[in-house]
Order: C-alpha cells, then sequence, then structure tokens
C-alpha cells in the first residue's frame, strides 16, 4: 500500500503564501485521484481540492482562485500551492490517495491575522 508523508505547512501571515507537498513510498501514476482534506479544531475533515490522473482538478469553493493542485508523476509528488492565505484556512492539511483511500498524516497550516 502506497504511503503518503506531507511537507510544507507552518505559520503565515493572513495575505502569505505556503506550497504543500505530498510524496508518495511509489508510484502515484496508477492513482486515480489525489487531493488534499483539511480539519480545523472542532470541525469536520473537509475537501480542499483533488486532481485526477488525467489532470482534471475541482476546488472547494472556499480556496478557488487562491490555491492551486498539481502532481509530478516522475516525482511522485502532489503539491498544492495556497495563495493569499486567509485565518479560516487555519487547519490540519491531509494528504489522500484512491482508490483505495489513504491518508498522510498531516501538516499543521497556521494563518495569523
Amino acid at each position: 500500500q502506497v504511503q503518503l508523508v506531507e511537507s510544507g505547512g507552518g505559520l503565515v501571515q493572513a495575505g502569505g503564501s505556503l506550497r504543500l507537498s505530498c510524496a508518495a513510498s511509489r508510484s502515484i501514476f496508477s492513482s486515480n485521484v489525489m487531493g488534499w482534506y483539511r480539519q480545523a479544531p472542532g470541525q469536520q475533515r473537509e475537501l480542499v481540492a483533488y486532481i485526477t490522473r488525467g489532470g482534471n482538478t475541482n476546488y472547494a469553493d472556499s480556496v478557488k482562485g487562491r490555491f492551486t493542485i498539481s502532481r509530478d508523476n516522475a516525482k511522485n509528488t502532489v503539491y498544492l500551492q495556497m495563495n493569499s492565505l486567509k485565518p479560516e484556512d487555519t487547519a490540519v492539511y491531509y494528504c489522500y490517495t484512491a482508490p483505495p483511500i489513504t491518508w498522510g498524516q498531516g501538516t499543521q497550516v497556521t494563518v495569523s491575522s
């Protein structure tokens, strides 16, 4: 089973940018979907964005125009470029791949006002 390791989280001021990376332990070329969820304290995990094997993307309305998801199959890595960050983007961000559903361990993103 593929293992996923996220990196790139941290503390940033509102309006700033971060890029999250998700490295897979084996080729992700065959993975149909890869993406990111996030979970803020006391809230349910919500979908942020995903990208299909063919390169089609989908975003939550709250991040459209600010976040960009991409994948590099040669590097077995998926990225989430986050621009114009807002305090409400603060959450633990989880990378996933499916099928079958597999989660990374999560990386904290904190946006200060």
